[in-house]
């Protein structure tokens, strides 16, 4: 080997990465990411039906404390819109999916609940509804 052809590939050491280089630096850093994401999305799913259960404990609480100035728990048709004006709240809560909680009053006993990733009553996993019935158990 000639000295020019050991500064040649010297040259080539000095100028980066190849094509090939960079395409398998990316598939791992896809790979990678893949699998992040198998693991992190269902804990994101958890996440908001925790976070679902505590909003539903707060604003139960706040129940508790218009009960307390007022004697009674709003009927249904009013709802959450009277903790609004009597708790000085921005807006009536919404729950981590940015569907309002749902309030009944049923026979002086206040329900709040959240009907999950789908806004819809009933469903599984992300999706399962969550009720202030539930939260009390646990």
């Amino acid at each position: 080997m000639t000295m020019s052809d050991k500064k040649t590939k010297q040259q080539r050491r000095r100028r980066g990465m190849t094509l090939i280089e960079i395409m398998v630096v990316i598939t791992i850093l896809g790979l990678i990411m893949a699998a992040v994401g198998v693991a992190v999305i269902p804990k994101l799913d958890e996440a908001k039906q925790d976070t679902a259960r505590l909003d539903i404990a707060n604003i139960h609480n706040a129940l508790k404390l218009y009960y307390t100035k007022k004697g009674k728990y709003p009927d249904t048709g009013t709802g959450l819109k009277s903790l609004v004006d009597t708790q000085n709240l921005e807006k009536v809560p919404t729950d981590p999916w940015g569907n309002e909680y749902v309030y009944m009053n049923e026979g002086g006993k206040p329900v709040l609940m959240s009907y999950g990733a789908d806004g819809t009553q009933g469903g599984e996993g992300p999706d399962a509804d969550i009720s202030s019935r539930d939260t009390a158990k646990k």
